[in-house]
């Protein structure tokens, strides 16, 4: 819990109900914008070129049901190869690193074509931090001199700090009058520059842009970019970047009568939950953070979500693609499986430093279910990409059906439209799931989708009449189940039965020659039920018409273990369902 004094409290609460309510002069929300179908999830490809978006898009984006991309900043900025470049304005002339105006637009075309709509990263608070020079366009400019837009009468000058640079988050004015990093800031709060600025985001509009993300949104007043959106043409998807500090004066909650809020604390949670925090802390997002609501998430149907940005991933504020254990990509999968906010996935380069801009000179690349050339292709990994049907098919459909045995360890339903179970643990996780779906045979997303024979790629499940399904979650890994993806299985629900006498303290283990059964290692092994004493049980998911070997051991009090004797049981694997009946020699 955040610990306040009483005066910072007082503060807090007073600039929050200063904020300007919907109902404003000039501040209306622009009705957000609905979403195609249940298909909200976004892409954040960024640095792609937009040739290389368009291809993508076609080619796999599409297809796999993702709902938009969002793609980088299309104006003209200063010149360099670092990814920050393009966060330093020089005009409003669509010519950047990743291509020009035309591409731009076919690259719109091209993507809607494929059922995928194009959110524009939009500057509106800042211009240069570099003082002089000539942008990707040609226009020369000074700083607070961008001829023909702005002129030096554009500009805040705080005066506040040394260079009007902001140094205290603690004072209001500061933040949204003075230099973010020494960037020209810009006089959002007046006519000239709100005209502008609507008329950038109009003309990205009439080229089919469906949506905006206002980059350094908190460094504007909330009653300047309401009167910005107020002149904007239609009703676009907006989510705004607005970090929360604790103790800090501007809140997110008075921002999202505009439209979503990018929610930094869902970033951060995830980082310390996966980390090691314990991810049975994250049920009900919405009601998060202190019961005084100004300190509260920002609800779920106005947050815009993700595991990892730019900047996160190299500030080390997030989890990143070289995380440990699997970590990086199980938050994907419970961020595109939970019920909370509208989920953005990230699409990068590997980078070995702060400052690097795209490799393959912006044209990304991918390939099967990863990148080429420098590129990770997140959005093909085949969890994530699995993940996206998984969301769009359970829609708004209610949590439910959560259980969390260890503190890392969760599984949930939504609704009887899909159920997830992840374990990050460093163990097996063996056991009958209880879930909301109807009988069948279910794909497991995680491990591959749906072929076209109507088979399943990767595992597969089979649910009882009374909504019950026995399964191994392997180490560090997922199961994922939704009515949209059902087949006949390529794996045997396999129910061991072994009839054996222990004393207390003592359980029987299963273990064998497939990667199901633990590999033969006793740490992986499987723990049975004692439920029905003396006969131990469990069911485990076994490829089909797979021939293996197994055996069962006995664990001690003291740690030590017995194993049967030889020679080591075998059996083939055939049919949906198969009992083996043992007892222990």
């Amino acid at each position: 819990m955040i610990k306040l004094g009483i005066l910072s409290l007082a503060l807090i609460v007073a600039n929050a109900f200063a904020a300007p309510s919907p109902k404003a002069a000039g501040n209306g929300r622009i009705a957000k914008r609905g979403m195609s179908g249940n298909n909200d999830v976004i892409i954040q490809m960024f640095e792609w070129s937009w040739d290389s978006i368009a291809l993508e898009c076609t080619q796999f984006i599409g297809p796999a049901g993702y709902g938009y991309v969002q793609a980088s900043p299309a104006q003209e900025t200063i010149t360099g190869t670092q990814w920050w470049t393009d966060y330093q304005p020089v005009s409003y002339t669509l010519t950047s690193k990743r291509g020009n105006r035309a591409q731009y637009q076919s690259m719109i075309q091209t993507c809607k074509s494929a059922g995928v709509g194009i959110i524009a990263d939009t500057i509106f608070n800042h211009m240069t931090g570099q003082s002089s020079g000539t942008g990707i366009a040609g226009t020369q400019f000074t700083q607070y001199s961008y001829p023909p837009t702005y002129s030096a009468d554009n500009f805040h000058y705080c005066g506040l700090e040394p260079g009007n640079t902001i140094v205290n988050y603690d004072n209001r004015l500061e933040v949204q009058t003075c230099q973010l990093d020494g960037l020209a800031d810009l006089a959002t709060n007046t006519t000239a520059v709100q005209k502008i600025l609507a008329a950038y985001a109009n003309d990205l509009i009439s080229l089919g842009v469906e949506g905006l993300r206002l980059d350094a949104a908190k460094n504007i007043a909330a009653s300047d970019i309401g009167n910005i959106t107020s002149l904007i043409n239609g009703s676009p998807y907006i989510t705004q970047e607005v970090i929360w500090g604790a103790d800090q004066p501007i809140q997110p909650s008075e921002y999202v009568y505009i439209g979503d809020v990018m929610e930094f604390r869902y970033t951060s949670a995830l980082q310390s939950a996966f980390g090691g925090g314990g991810i049975s802390s994250l049920q009900d997002l919405d009601n998060q953070g202190m019961s005084f609501v100004l300190l509260c998430w920002v609800p779920g149907t106005s947050a815009n979500v993700f595991v990892a940005d730019h900047d996160t991933e190299r500030g080390g504020s997030s989890l990143n693609y070289n995380s440990p254990s699997n970590t990086y990509t199980l938050a994907h999968v419970f961020s595109l499986a939970h019920s909370y906010g509208t989920p953005t996935v990230l699409s990068s380069y590997q980078f070995s430093s702060y400052d690097d801009g795209a490799p393959n000179g912006g044209n990304g690349t991918c390939y099967g279910a990863g990148g080429v050339n420098g590129w990770l292709c997140q959005h093909r990994w085949s969890a994530i990409a699995g993940m996206v049907g998984f969301h769009n098919n359970v829609g708004t459909a209610a949590l439910g059906d959560w259980v969390s045995p260890s503190s890392q360890q969760i599984a949930f339903g939504r609704g009887a439209l899909g159920f997830v179970a992840i374990n990050n643990e460093d163990s097996t996780w063996a056991t009958t799931f209880t879930t909301s779906l109807p009988a069948g045979s279910y794909c497991d997303v995680i491990s591959g989708p749906p072929t076209s024979s109507g088979t399943c790629a990767g595992a597969s499940y089979t649910v009882a009449s009374d909504g019950t399904f026995s399964a191994t979650v392997a180490t560090a890994n997922a199961i994922a189940l939704h009515t949209g993806a059902l087949g006949t299985g390529s794996t045997s629900a396999v129910s061991f039965s072994e009839t054996a006498t222990t004393t207390y303290g003592e359980n029987i283990f299963l273990t064998g020659s497939l990667e199901q059964l633990g590999s033969w290692d006793p740490a992986n092994s499987i723990a049975l039920s004692s439920s029905n004493y003396p006969v131990w049980e469990t069911t485990v998911n076994l490829p089909l018409n797979t021939a293996f070997e197994y055996k069962f051991i006995r664990k001690e009090t003291d740690g030590s273990i017995v194993w049967e004797s030889d020679p080591n049981r075998n059996d083939t694997t055939s049919g949906s369902t198969q009992t083996l009946n043992d007892t222990w020699r």
